[in-house]
Order: structure tokens, then C-alpha cells, then sequence
């Protein structure tokens, strides 16, 4: 790290310098230790040159956005940090072009107070814009997939810049061929959505419950995000919630769902169905839905429950608990450590191994940590 002037670097690219700078207020999970170097970026450019200059240096380096799907070991990042405060977003017609680092719900809204549709459905997610490529973000039966047009990204093997299709970006469930890897950096997405002011088909029987409509359903966009949002909060998975006497809702001090939900092979179902038999009963109505390739997605959430790990899960008193509100999300209680609360996603994992034979894969990106 000394062969780089990181503080001359980050004034040279017009970005900002902090050095030892805590890490922990940046994520939603108000978890993990301190940085060597923390540079914060609010324009595309200064990402660019900032980036392109620590990897021509070879310095390790993690581009942190919205630090709403991460979990950073306790002991820090020993290296740079690059924050993406770039915050841009442009509506034209219905074409929508976010910069990496805006807000993804202020994208939702924008779009929304446009008359526009297609993200409604993912209100109130946490996190960067640039983020929702990656992982191809999702909820109440949306996905990004759905309405991305193209992204720009930044091979940090050329520094080149270039824009990329859906199609290279093999998006699937909660996933793309840019998740676990560092070679290419989001810095806009765009995305291409309705003009009639109504949602996209409503796709998720909660929701369209809710909203007292029919699977399939298209309804005014801002009362789907509007109860969008209100289902989301009452399961804590809107981040920065307050109590009634405006102190934290701790259940929202977290990375969102925790584990993704399971994808099982096609032959290996009935061995599943017949476990979960074996410890619920038999007319147990188990939540699945369809998959590609034939196979079935369960429900997360509802395998943890039936594995014996209710809300608030292990009790009061514990750093590092399940949610009150829904069991898919880990939290910290507002004095956890990234350690429990990797020993507590453990403990659930497996758990649900053990009862049902299904292993539970984590949603988060883990820095410095695994569980």
C-alpha cells in the first residue's frame, strides 16, 4: 500500500480520502471492522480513474455501493475501499438510466412518480442500482431480469469501458456471471419499462392478496408500491425502520433474506418431501414453485421455521438473532459482532441440513469471513 499516494490519487480524480475508516456504518447490517483506505467516489469518472489507477498499482481492493447484501469480517478489509456515491437518474420516456451508486429505491420512486412500470414490485429493497444486475435482484414475484435493457460496466483487466446486454449477463435466480468475481464493475443500468402508470402483471399471491386483485393482474403503480412497501416493513426488510418512540427497529439491521431460497433437483424432491413428512406430517402444505429445468424452488424461510428456529430465534439477550418478523433474516441487535452473526447463519443452515437434507446457500457477498 505505501508505493500509492491514495490521498494525492483520490484529490487528483476529483473523489475523497479517508484513511482506518470504519466500515460498519456503511452496510445495513452495522457490521464489520475498518478499512486501510476508504475513497469515496461521487461521479463516474472519478470511479473510473480511482479504480483503474489502484489495479494498474495492484492494490487490493472492494467497491462497496449500497452495503446492503454485505457482510465484512470483524478484522476489516486491509486494503482500499471504494465507495460508489455516484447518484444519477435519468427518465426518458420510458427508458430509465440509474448511475451505479443511486439509490435503489429512489429509482423505484422516480419511476413510479412517472407513471412508469415494471420495478414497482421491488420498492423498498435496499442498496445501489448497481447492485441489482449483479444480483439480479428480486421480490414479490419481480426480478430485475425482467425490464434491464443493458449495463455499462468496466473491465478492470483493460479498463475499458463497454456496454453489455441481459444476455451476456446469464441472469438467474439471485444470481449473474457477475456475482463473486472483481473483474468487472457495474457503473450504470439501463432499463426499459411500461408507460401506462400500471404495474406489471402481479405474479405473487401475497401481493396480489393484499391488494385484493388476481394473479396476473395489472394495477396503478404507486398502490402496488405503496403495499409493496407496507408488507415489507412489517417483515422488517426495509432498512433504517424506526419504533413507535423512534428508536432503531433492530430487525432491520440486516442484509435482507439471509439464505436464498432452495432450487432441488427434480429426482431429488421426493426424498425432500418425504423428509419434511417425517418431522411436520404428512398433509403439511410445503411452498414450492416452479424452477428451471424442472426443478422446484421451497421456501427458505419456511424450511428454517420447520427446522425448529422461530422469530427472534435464539432469544433475547443474543447479539445476533433471527428477525421477529421474518425468519429469513439474520440481524444485529445493535451490539453483534460479524462473528455471531456468522455462527448464529451457521447454526440455522445446519439445521435445516440436518432436518430436511437441504442445504441452505447464503444471499450476502462474505469479505474476510465464511461461514
Amino acid at each position: 500500500m505505501h508505493t500509492l499516494d491514495l490521498p494525492g490519487l483520490a484529490a487528483d480524480a476529483g473523489a475523497e480520502h479517508a484513511a482506518g475508516a470504519a466500515l460498519a456504518g456503511l452496510t445495513t447490517l452495522r457490521l464489520g471492522g475498518r478499512c486501510t483506505h476508504l475513497v469515496t467516489c461521487a461521479d463516474t469518472g472519478s470511479l473510473v480513474a480511482v479504480v483503474r489507477a489502484l489495479d494498474a498499482a495492484g492494490v487490493r481492493t472492494l467497491i462497496l455501493g449500497g452495503g446492503s447484501n454485505l457482510v465484512i469480517a470483524d478484522e476489516g478489509f486491509d486494503g482500499a475501499v471504494v465507495r460508489v456515491a455516484t447518484a444519477g437518474i435519468d427518465v426518458d420516456g420510458t427508458l430509465v438510466r440509474a448511475d451505479a451508486g443511486a439509490l435503489w429505491d429512489d429509482v423505484v420512486a422516480r419511476t413510479v412518480s412517472a407513471g412508469l412500470g415494471g420495478i414497482e414490485c421491488l420498492s423498498g429493497i435496499p442498496g445501489s442500482a448497481g447492485a441489482t444486475p449483479v444480483q439480479n435482484v428480486g421480490a414479490y414475484g419481480a426480478e430485475v431480469a425482467d425490464v434491464l435493457e443493458r449495463v455499462e460496466l468496466l473491465d478492470r483487466r483493460t479498463g475499458e469501458r463497454h456496454w453489455v446486454t441481459p444476455d451476456a449477463l446469464r441472469l438467474g435466480y439471485r444470481t449473474s456471471v457477475l456475482k463473486h468475481r472483481d473483474d468487472a464493475l457495474v457503473l450504470a443500468v439501463e432499463m426499459r419499462l411500461r408507460g401506462d402508470g400500471l404495474s406489471a402483471p402481479l405474479r405473487y399471491g401475497e401481493l396480489a392478496t393484499a391488494m385484493g386483485g388476481e394473479p396476473g393482474a395489472r394495477l396503478p403503480v404507486d398502490e402496488v408500491r405503496r403495499t409493496v412497501l407496507g408488507l415489507r416493513a412489517g417483515k422488517g426488510m426495509v432498512a433504517d425502520l424506526t419504533l413507535d418512540d423512534d428508536t432503531p427497529d433492530h430487525d432491520s439491521w440486516s442484509a435482507g433474506s439471509f439464505f436464498t431460497n432452495p432450487v432441488i433437483e427434480h429426482a431429488d424432491l421426493a426424498g425432500v418431501l418425504g423428509a419434511i413428512a417425517a418431522r411436520v406430517g404428512g398433509d403439511a402444505r410445503v411452498p414450492q414453485y416452479p424452477a428451471d429445468g424442472g426443478r422446484a424452488k421451497l421456501s427458505a424461510g419456511w424450511l428454517i421455521e420447520r427446522s425448529g428456529f422461530g422469530k427472534g430465534y435464539p432469544g433475547e439477550g443474543s447479539p445476533a438473532r433471527l428477525s421477529t418478523k421474518h425468519t429469513l433474516a439474520l440481524t444485529n441487535r445493535g451490539a453483534a459482532r460479524t462473528a455471531e452473526l456468522l455462527a448464529l447463519a451457521r447454526e440455522v443452515r445446519d439445521g435445516v441440513h440436518e432436518a430436511f437434507g437441504v442445504r441452505l446457500v447464503p444471499e450476502p457477498v462474505l469479505v474476510g469471513c465464511e461461514i
